[in-house]
């Protein structure tokens, strides 16, 4: 454990990629081959199941740290983190421990076995074994809220250098639904993959914006010149659902989401054309609310995205289906290295032959002569509840995550809206003490209503110019959140509206981000409701 808190530490200190790698390469040549194992399930989020409920470990804590329950809360609310409150109110420990991470994960998973009395004994001689860094992290694993800031490419670029793997090969083997306690480090870094996981999807093929192949991508002729002649490519509509992955192998179904979540019980209409799928057939598609021939807003999709029950009501009012634009492995080869142009093929030789197209949508491909065209085309995107279009060159294979020059996403220009900040919450990590969570609102006759939160956007000279604002201008306190005194105007892009019962403003704004803080703006210039209840539309 005092390993894994100094690498928690270690990567937390650095938002550069090459130290981060360089941290996780130095901490698995280190440790052994079991707490590597752990330290990969902890950082794909296979995370020990929970034993303490969090009244009791915070009851708990405030008996060994003697302070009424007014301190604590007030002392939560600044921090804003269960498992960072108690590390930093526990008096210092009597003693040390040496176990491993391995260890430390198979005891929490023996609570279950133990009564109230016992597991409390248990966690006060845990806690008065660690250094406050040690328990930070080991309250994070036991409350189930553990999160790091290092992406599942940093991780498999560093075992790949230790091991000489090729990459795409070891971000296959960590997919799926191994189990820490069973997979060894031996199964991971074996020459063969002898798994017989056949619920294992592969490695997404993620895609760039287009506005990222050079500084401004603004006409069709920018596109003629960053991506040269409109023959070589195939142009999709873009669709707003859940990218997944569907698997029929050995007469058994998986459905797994981009987010490595098997979610083949959340979709149970889809289960009818995957059974009829030639056997070792895996698609790559979008998983979306359809009514008719047409695709329904995303926000349809997430009534049903957190339920536990999909009751008749909500499968009626959220009827699914898979839009499916690739293969992957058919008849339990893998075809990822064929050209785009014959995945094609298969995938409409396979929907041509299945009975339940009602369901089983076939990705579009849009005919253009050229970049204009398609151009025209895009600005029409919204009509077809589409977010613009997907473009992917006609000879590629299938690649692992993201790789430039294949495959392009050309979105339409974000929606924009002028807002006021309302209310700020301190960040996370390396920003803990800075606020940069904002809440913005648009008029509303003479008051101000929230309508969006954003964190991203914003430089961090501009950071520490808003948390500035911020401190000296604090109207009320709610817990962690900060009612701030009306006075700086942002631009906040999203990619949709719709209409919503749950909030004040009569509006939910898709995937809002700040594009620019408005100096030349007073509040009073900011925009009004109307203004986005005219976009509903």
């Amino acid at each position: 454990m005092k390993d894994f808190a100094k690498l928690f530490s270690d990567l937390d200190e650095t938002n550069k990629t090459s130290e981060k790698v360089s941290i996780l390469k130095d901490y698995f040549m280190f440790v052994s081959d079991a707490d590597k194992i752990s330290t990969l399930a902890l950082f794909t989020g296979r995370k020990p199941k929970r034993q303490i409920n969090s009244t009791l470990i915070k009851t708990w804590a405030m008996e060994l740290a003697h302070i009424p329950v007014w301190l604590f809360e007030e002392s939560y609310q600044v921090v804003g983190d269960l498992g960072e409150t108690i590390a930093l109110l526990l008096p210092e420990p009597m003693g040390s421990q040496n176990k491993s991470l391995t260890d430390w994960i198979a005891e929490i998973n023996s609570l279950s076995t133990l009564g109230e009395s016992e597991k409390k004994a248990w966690l006060l001689d845990a806690w008065d074994s660690m250094d406050r860094q040690e328990r930070f992290v080991f309250n994070k694993i036991l409350t189930g809220s553990f999160r790091v800031g290092v992406s599942h490419s940093l991780i498999v670029k560093a075992l790949a250098e230790l091991s000489g793997l090729e990459a795409s090969v070891l971000t296959h083997r960590i997919m799926g639904n191994w189990d820490p306690a069973v997979f060894s480090f031996h199964d991971l870094m074996q020459e063969q993959d002898a798994s017989e996981d056949i619920s294992r999807p592969y490695p997404f093929c993620l895609a760039y914006p287009v506005q990222e192949t050079s500084d401004q991508v603004k006409s069709a002729e920018d596109m003629e010149t960053a991506l040269g002649s409109p023959d070589q490519w195939q142009a999709e509509w873009k669709w707003d659902g859940i990218r997944a992955q569907v698997i029929f192998r050995g007469g058994e179904i998986f459905i797994w989401s981009r987010g490595e979540d098997l979610v083949t019980d959340k979709f149970p209409e889809l289960h009818r054309f995957i059974s009829e799928l030639p056997d070792g057939t895996v698609l790559d598609g979008e998983a979306i609310c359809f009514s008719g021939n047409c695709p329904l807003p995303f926000n349809v999709l997430q009534t049903r995205i957190g339920r536990k029950n999909l009751t008749k009501k909500i499968m009626a009012d959220s009827p699914m289906a898979f839009i499916a634009y690739d293969c992957l492995e058919l008849e339990g080869d893998d075809i990822r290295s064929m050209p785009l142009r014959y995945r094609r093929s298969i995938v409409e030789r396979i929907h041509a032959e299945n009975a339940h197209q009602d369901i089983f949508k076939l990705s579009e491909v849009v005919s253009f002569n050229s970049w204009q065209e398609l151009y025209d085309l895009r600005l029409r995107a919204r009509e077809h509840v589409a977010e613009g279009f997907m473009l992917k060159r006609s000879e590629s294979v299938y690649q692992t995550g993201r790789k430039r020059g294949d495959w392009w996403k050309w979105k339409v220009d974000p929606l924009t809206v002028d807002a006021v900040m309302v209310y700020a919450q301190k960040g996370h990590g390396r920003r803990a003490d800075l606020y940069t969570d904002y809440t913005f609102a648009v008029w509303d006759g003479d008051k101000l209503v929230p309508v969006a939160k954003a964190y991203s956007g914003l430089t961090d000279k501009e950071i520490n110019q808003v948390d500035h604002y911020v401190k000296r201008n604090t109207l009320e306190k709610f817990g962690p959140v900060r009612t701030v005194k009306p006075g700086l105007v942002f631009e906040i892009g999203f990619e949709g509206i719709n209409a919503s019962s749950r909030h004040k403003s009569g509006v939910a704004l898709r995937f809002p981000r700040i594009l620019r803080w408005r100096h030349d703006k007073k509040i009073e210039e900011a925009d009004h409701i109307e203004a986005l209840k005219a976009m509903l539309a």
